[in-house]
């Protein structure tokens, strides 16, 4: 790669857990801080990052579909992926973020958002949980497919969270 070329990271977020979205976002915007053009693919259980609707809610078309949105939650429902507590750890691991003057996943994803970080979501996920663009805040770039994803990601690291 040649120097003058701007260094790339993508990243595939396919947990929706709370400690590895923190890991996500901890990298997406601490390289972006540092120029590199960050691109994040969020598939599967990785949407509910993105989604619009914060808290539980009945998204997706089909009843099906509707109650995987309800079950999957959104941000202020993901769960540690280890000793969850009963979905008490996310709380209690922002409260100690905070305490210790570390960004909690709240503030990575919006510095991520002003680091102008490209969130795509995944198409075929979307489509399977009977998803569409409108369900995901208007910060993602765009719905794409695999493809798109690898031309978008070419040249630069790919890592797998």
């Amino acid at each position: 790669m040649n120097t003058s070329e701007k260094k790339k990271l993508s990243i595939i977020s396919f947990s929706g857990d709370f400690d590895k979205l923190v890991a996500a976002f901890t990298l997406a915007s601490g390289s972006a801080a540092v120029n590199y053009e960050v691109n994040i693919f969020f598939t599967f259980w990785g949407l509910n990052a993105i989604k619009k609707k914060k808290g539980r809610s009945f998204t997706g078309k089909g009843a099906l579909a509707r109650i995987f949105g309800f079950l999957m939650g959104g941000v202020n429902n993901v769960p540690l992926s280890r000793l969850n507590f009963l979905g008490a750890s996310p709380g209690l691991m922002t409260f100690l973020m905070r305490k210790r003057n570390v960004a909690t996943l709240k503030e990575l994803i919006e510095a991520s958002i002003a680091l102008n970080v490209n969130l795509y979501a995944c198409e075929m996920s979307m489509h399977i949980l009977g998803m569409t663009k409108d369900d995901f805040i208007p910060e993602i770039k765009s719905v794409i497919g695999v493809a798109n994803f690898l031309q978008y990601s070419e040249g630069g690291d790919r890592i797998f969270i």
